[in-house]
């Protein structure tokens, strides 16, 4: 019976079977796309903010990497700024006077007498004095050029609360500020905290960082004082 088909139609099934596998290789094809395209959108669904791989996580490291950039460079002008100040000092000095010569700063003290004080007799502590004693290798105060960094600090604080306060105090204000009585010598700061320590309990820290124009080196002292 099948001797009895036409050649021709015998022609035609056989040139449908490449197209049929054809067809059936496109639809694998196809499919095999849209299941990969199905799992990178599963993915993409399931990542979340929190993920180390997300934009979001990317963007924030490079903030924070961006900011770190920033202080160091604000550090080097800061150092640069205080090379420019020594060698400055360094200038006026006469040809025969070499620096392990001088009188050098070997470490800086905060009095004893640093705390709050009620300078209008109202009843409140309104002004912090820091009262700063350089000191050098023979366990001598003396008056020296630099400038200061004082910061109050409240320890019991948390997320970035802790520090109250800071102050710089140039090299140009600091020369006036040395005071001198018959039971010590020293530089006496005075600063307003009126908004910052009427209702603390706790004990505080004041913080020092005294930079010295002679040798460009930075002496780092802390105390605990009694809160107002």
């Amino acid at each position: 019976m099948d001797a009895q088909r036409p050649i021709s139609k015998m022609k035609n099934e056989k040139s449908d079977v490449p197209n049929h596998r054809k067809t059936i290789r496109t639809s694998s094809i196809l499919h095999f796309a849209f299941c990969f395209l199905l799992f990178l959108l599963l993915v993409t669904g399931c990542a979340t903010p929190d993920d180390k791989e997300s934009p979001a996580v990317k963007i924030e490291q490079l903030t924070q990497e961006n900011k770190q950039f920033q202080e160091q460079i604000e550090q080097s002008n800061s150092e640069n700024k205080q090379l420019k100040d020594q060698i400055q000092v360094l200038s006026g000095l006469p040809d025969n006077v070499r620096l392990e010569n001088l009188n050098r700063l070997k470490t800086v003290k905060i009095g004893r007498y640093t705390g709050f004080f009620d300078k209008d007799d109202d009843g409140k502590k309104e002004k912090l004095i820091v009262y700063i004693q350089p000191v050098d290798e023979q366990g001598d105060t003396i008056k020296v050029t630099g400038d200061v960094d004082v910061q109050l600090w409240d320890l019991n604080k948390t997320n970035g609360q802790a520090m109250l306060r800071q102050w710089k105090v140039e090299a140009s204000e600091l020369k006036d500020l040395w005071f001198a009585t018959l039971i010590t010598i020293n530089y006496r700061l005075t600063f307003d905290v009126t908004d910052i320590v009427e209702n603390l309990e706790e004990p505080l820290t004041v913080k020092v960082n005294f930079t010295d124009y002679l040798t460009g080196k930075v002496f780092i002292e802390q105390k605990v004082i009694k809160a107002p």
